[in-house]
């Protein structure tokens, strides 16, 4: 088969529920997400999708290596914050391969349109780490008009170089990634795009709300504002982009031999809807983590396919290296497991132990089969999540065998991994003393 074009498009704070095609509801101008639905009903929906982390940065460290991000220690900020401009460790190490670098490596043109999130320059940077084009922020979050950051920073970048530009960043972003597929349209090489939005993530903005931004320049986190209806305005605004790009590769006879692939970074924030799971961001209960998943490729994906099969971030970098046909550098193996046989079957199931630790709250989570392994703040939790997705039955005394023995699993998979460190740093916007706990 010829090698597939790839376009990874991630979403920022996205809820499981967000999308139509995961039971969200229409909002008042009607369906939110018309675009991701299609491709959803013409390629396949994964129930059972996670993020490696309930936060940005490091869910993009794994998401980039294909390997549990707790082996890099950038990736034990939660997450880097702008503080760490200048760092010359708060970032992805620039001699580590990625997946851009291998794909590129292997003949594929490459770039990242959107957000980077792993580290500043001179350090660190997308170019530097096997993408020849980046246009997008290099921190965490800006205004969507000015498109500075939380430290007032003008944050948007052609390259390693400051570019101002006018607009909504959303379709800035959605206009460029156009752009960049109409240009590798007239070349043979296939193409690696990762497009990573910054939308739904704060500040509170539609295309219509330029006049906000001078009012949220000194607090981002936009506590005073927002609302659902906002929030679903800005949701759409990705859609109609991601049809912007589904209309170009069609334009040039590319998309039936295009992996598509659609996640979040995380689960949502405030304003989103993760029915019926509870928590969000910075969680580990599934509200935390469990993000919409989705692929679309014509010439590999069964249309309306719908798979249960356990999976994390990392998984969908090892798939796209596999479907490139492209070898992982044997010195740093991977963690992240292929899910092509899933895509050729969507029957087709592999038993996947998922694990996952945070630095906020001592947190810890093994997800295995239909069970649950979950600590917070020091408690102890066991939940058969298809009997009780909303983790509200603790099972722990019940089933103190099973507890125990997924805790040890937990530890013994943990001690693998690098401890965390003691100067990494938590990074919150906000408290109870600004809204009330989820």
């Amino acid at each position: 088969m010829q090698r597939p074009n790839i376009i990874f498009i991630v979403a920022d704070d996205l809820g499981h529920a967000d999308l139509g095609c995961y039971g969200g509801r229409d909002a008042a101008f009607g369906p939110v997400s018309p675009v991701l639905d299609g491709l959803a009903a013409k390629g396949i929906r994964l129930t059972q999708g996670y993020a490696n982390s309930p936060v940005c940065s490091p869910t993009r460290f794994a998401m980039i290596t294909a390997r549990y991000q707790y082996r890099l220690r950038g990736a034990a900020e939660e997450p880097i914050n702008s503080k760490s401009r200048g760092s010359q460790s708060l970032g992805l190490p620039t001699d580590h391969p990625t997946l851009p670098s291998l794909l590129r490596g292997a003949g594929y043109r490459t770039a990242l349109v959107g957000k980077w999130h792993l580290g500043f320059p001179p350090s660190f940077g997308p170019l530097r780490s096997g993408y020849e084009e980046f246009f997008g922020p290099m921190s965490g979050g800006v205004d969507y008009f000015t498109h500075c950051d939380s430290s007032g920073r003008h944050d948007l970048w052609s390259g390693e170089e400051d570019c101002p530009k006018e607009g909504y960043l959303t379709d800035l972003l959605s206009r460029r990634a156009v752009d960049y597929v109409e240009r590798m349209a007239q070349q043979e090489a296939p193409f690696f795009l990762s497009l990573h939005y910054t939308a739904p993530h704060w500040p509170w903005e539609t295309r219509e709300d330029a006049a906000k931004a001078p009012a949220v320049k000194d607090n981002l986190f936009d506590l005073a504002g927002g609302n659902i209806h906002t929030y679903r305005r800005m949701i759409h605004h990705m859609d109609e982009g991601i049809g912007w790009i589904m209309a170009a590769l069609e334009k040039h006879g590319m998309a039936d031999n295009t992996l598509v692939v659609f996640t979040s970074d995380n689960g949502g924030e405030r304003f989103s809807d993760n029915w019926p799971l509870v928590g969000g961001k910075m969680d580990l209960t599934e509200g935390g983590i469990r993000v919409p998943w989705i692929a679309h490729w014509p010439k590999l994906i069964a249309g309306g396919a719908v798979s249960e099969q356990q999976c994390m971030t990392m998984d969908w970098s090892a798939t796209m290296l596999e479907a490139a046909g492209v070898q992982a550098d044997p010195q740093y193996p991977l963690d992240g497991v292929s899910l092509l046989p899933v895509l050729r079957d969507p029957g087709q199931t592999f038993e996947r132990p998922l694990h996952w630790r945070m630095n906020h709250r001592g947190q810890r989570a093994l997800r295995d089969g239909a069970w649950k392994y979950l600590q917070v703040d020091g408690n102890e939790y066991l939940f058969n999540i298809p009997a009780d997705e909303r983790e509200r039955a603790n099972l722990a005394k019940k089933e103190p065998a099973r507890l125990a023995a997924m805790r040890e699993s937990w530890l013994a998979w943990n001690a693998t991994m690098p401890p965390i460190p003691e100067d990494a740093t938590v990074s919150l916007g906000y408290s109870v003393k600004d809204m009330p706990a989820r």
